[in-house]
């Protein structure tokens, strides 16, 4: 199969599922269990994605200077410091870290 072939199966399956989302009658989406867990969801992928981005280099987990980098980002966020603040000073976090040869 074709590189192609893949692509355009791909997109088309994405629209498929997309498109189901509207079919779905309203009254399925006002039921409470199913917006929890649509709203879990959510935050489960989203936790998801940041670990895999913090921790994955390659296919090997790499430790380095982003867990404290991160950490220290949602220290801020419980503070309700503005975004812009929490990703400097976690860039900076991270920075010195390399830096001083703490973590690389």
């Amino acid at each position: 199969m074709s590189l192609w072939a893949v692509v355009l199966i791909a997109s088309g399956a994405s629209f498929v599922v997309k498109y189901s989302g509207y079919l779905i009658p309203q009254r399925v989406l006002e039921v409470p269990l199913v917006s929890r867990l649509a709203n879990l969801l959510t935050v489960a992928l989203l936790a998801g994605l940041v670990a895999v981005q913090t921790l994955a280099s390659g296919s090997a987990i790499q430790l380095d200077a982003r867990i404290p980098a991160v950490l220290v980002a949602i220290g801020l966020f419980a503070l309700r410091v503005p975004f812009i603040v929490v990703v400097l000073v976690a860039g900076i976090v991270a920075a010195l870290l390399r830096n001083f040869g703490v973590m690389s």
